[in-house]
């Protein structure tokens, strides 16, 4: 298990406690009607679809929440591949806490296997090119820790967590600036110089305002490919002015790198990405990732 998955799960805890609230309310009802308090069991959950999984810490987590005497054993983690029948975990301990998390556990883990999944069909499709995929803010809201550690376990990439841990100036930063140059001078003054320095960049234009500007990243948004191919021939002859960033990454191929946005999908990414650009981010792996089937069930009980 990662480190950033369980530092993910942890920090969730309240999201956690909200879950189970929600589906628990003042008890459940149904299972302490069925089940003697002195019941103990065995159960397991188990993949019914083929997929990525991702969440095995924060189902731990539910259980730990709703009863300290249920033992959680994982058997599988986060990254794993997983098809119809594959046992993801073991269960241990009182029946009635088992079957009262039960749910909210699923919930978590279907949901963000279902991203590690959708994450990971991108990442083979860019296998091979150099180009890295990213995730966005487009993530579901109390959650996105968990979504973005998802998408790690898919083997993608994280791109800014928030509002706060880069400079990303859009569209309509733009605007209210009253120009590409003006919104990038102020965001130098203004934020720490370790932050990276990215811009959305809508035409050929404003690509080469940026190259001017100095900046780390240019966002080329919604771009067709002879756009692209004619942006990066341009960033590649006209280098950031002044000395080398001292943020410049590692292995970068060129400064300022080049991503690409704008609803690409799996039958796209590939030839966007085989044009030699740097990264593609895409919403969809978060937004629009359908859950992963999985199911708890009960094996024995004593």
């Amino acid at each position: 298990m990662t480190a950033a998955a369980i530092a993910a799960a942890e920090r969730a805890r309240p999201a956690v406690v909200a879950a189970l609230a929600e589906d628990v309310g003042g008890g459940d009802v149904t299972t302490e009607a069925c089940i003697e308090a002195a019941t103990s069991a065995q159960a397991v959950i188990v993949a019914k679809a083929e997929g990525v999984l991702a969440g095995i810490e924060v189902a731990r987590l539910v259980f730990e929440v709703v009863d300290p005497g249920v033992r959680f054993a994982a058997l599988l983690h986060d990254g794993a591949a997983v098809t119809p029948g594959a046992e993801v975990a073991r269960l241990f301990g009182p029946a009635r806490s088992i079957l009262t998390g039960e749910r909210t556990a699923l919930n978590f883990v279907q949901r963000l296997s279902g991203v590690a999944t959708r994450t990971r069909a991108f990442v083979q499709r860019l296998h091979g090119t150099g180009t890295r995929l990213l995730d966005t803010r487009k993530t579901t809201p109390g959650l996105r820790l968990l979504e973005k550690a998802a998408v790690l376990a898919g083997g993608g990439a994280n791109h800014r967590q928030g509002l706060f841990d880069m400079v990303l100036i859009k569209d309509n930063h733009i605007r209210a600036a009253g120009g590409l140059p003006a919104a990038v001078e102020r965001a130098r003054a203004h934020a720490a110089p370790t932050l990276l320095v990215e811009v959305e960049a809508a035409s050929f234009e404003e690509v080469q305002e940026a190259c001017a500007a100095g900046v780390d990243r240019i966002l080329l948004d919604n771009m067709s490919p002879g756009d692209v191919t004619r942006a990066l021939q341009w960033i590649d002859t006209h280098p950031t002015p002044g000395p080398e960033s001292p943020r410049r990454r590692p292995g970068a191929r060129r400064w300022p790198e080049v991503e690409v946005s704008g609803g690409l999908t799996l039958e796209t990414v590939r030839p966007m990405a085989e044009l030699g650009v740097d990264y593609v981010s895409v919403g969809a792996i978060t937004h629009s990732a359908p859950a992963l089937d999985l199911s708890l069930e009960i094996l024995e009980l004593g």
